[in-house]
């Protein structure tokens, strides 16, 4: 079992950055794919950005490539979103998931484990 609990959320103005954080408490953390995704309410889950077992290789939807960078230490059992020049639409709940695969998809019911969630609000 892996236990995800993400922090760094809030509101801010549109072009204003921020950083998620996702703690996992449980072992193995490096055996792990990792996955942001985000929700809207009355709207899917939506993939944001993904991570390898060993962080070399990022993927990222095209709605925030350039502006948002997944990355991992897995010394700290942490995954983060370091999210730049942000923009109203990319208001929602985030969460973060693993999966126990060398890389990440962008399907959410490919994910075992997920935190509870942050709220970011974007105001122009």
């Amino acid at each position: 079992q892996v236990q995800l609990v993400e922090s760094g959320g809030g509101s801010v103005r549109a072009g204003d950055s921020l950083r998620l954080s996702c703690a996992a408490s449980g072992r193995i953390f490096s055996a792990y794919a990792l996955g942001w995704f985000r929700q809207i309410l009355g709207k899917e889950r939506e993939f944001v950005a993904g991570v390898t077992r060993s962080g070399a290789i990022a993927d990222y939807a095209d709605s925030v490539k350039g502006r948002f960078t997944i990355s991992r230490d897995n010394a700290k059992n942490t995954v983060y979103l370091q999210m730049n020049s942000l923009k109203p639409e990319d208001t929602a709940d985030y969460y973060c998931a693993a999966r126990r695969q060398a890389a990440p998809l962008r399907q959410a019911d490919e994910y075992d484990y997920w935190g509870q969630g942050t709220q970011v609000t974007v105001s122009s």
